[in-house]
C-alpha cells in the first residue's frame, strides 16, 4: 500500500479565539445600547427645548439611566460582570423635578385656575373655571419615531467597533 497521510488538529487555540470574540461581543452590548440611547436622549432634549419654557424644570429633569433590573448579565460564561446579553436604558423625565411632565406629554383638562406664587412656583387655586383642554406637546414619542432607525444604526456601529477590538 502507499504512504499514509496523517493530519492532527488541535482546536484549543481556535476555541480560545472564539471565546475571546464571544466575550468581546457580550461586553460590547452595554456600550452599544448606550450609544443608541444617546441618540434618543439628544432628540428628546431637542424636543423639550422647542416647548415654550416657563421654569425650565422639564428640560432639567430629562435623564437617561442604565436599568440593571431590565438587563441580562452573561458574566458567568466569560468571567466578566460587564458582559450583557441584553442592556436596557431608560429615557424619561424625573417626576420629582418636573411633576407636570405627564401633563405636557399627554395633555390634560384644566378645571381650576393656575397662578405663579411669590416664590416663582406654579400653583393651582381652588377657583373653578370652565373646563379647558390643554393640548399635548409630546416630546418622548416623537423623538422615538424620528430617531429609532438612527439609534439602531448607532448601536450597531458601536457594537461592531467594540467587537472588532477582539480581532
Amino acid at each position: 500500500m502507499g504512504k499514509a497521510l496523517t493530519i492532527k488538529f488541535d482546536p484549543s487555540l481556535l476555541n480560545q479565539q472564539l471565546d475571546a470574540i464571544g466575550g468581546a461581543a457580550l461586553s460590547a452590548v452595554r456600550p452599544a445600547a448606550q450609544a443608541g440611547a444617546q441618540v434618543l436622549y439628544d432628540e428628546v432634549k431637542l424636543n423639550v427645548g422647542r416647548i415654550k419654557k416657563k421654569t425650565g424644570n422639564l428640560d432639567a429633569s430629562i435623564y437617561q439611566a442604565f436599568s440593571a433590573d431590565n438587563s441580562r448579565v452573561s458574566g458567568a460564561r466569560f468571567g466578566s460582570r460587564d458582559a450583557y446579553e441584553a442592556a436596557t436604558y431608560h429615557i424619561s423625565w424625573n417626576a420629582r423635578k418636573a411633576p407636570h411632565g405627564h401633563l405636557v406629554e399627554y395633555g390634560h383638562l384644566m378645571t381650576r385656575k393656575a397662578y405663579i406664587g411669590s416664590d416663582g412656583k406654579w400653583y393651582t387655586s381652588k377657583v373653578k373655571i370652565d373646563p379647558k383642554l390643554v393640548g399635548a406637546r409630546p416630546f418622548l414619542r416623537p423623538a422615538f419615531d424620528a430617531k429609532r432607525v438612527s439609534a439602531l444604526q448607532a448601536a450597531e456601529a458601536r457594537w461592531i467597533a467594540e467587537t472588532q477590538k477582539a480581532l
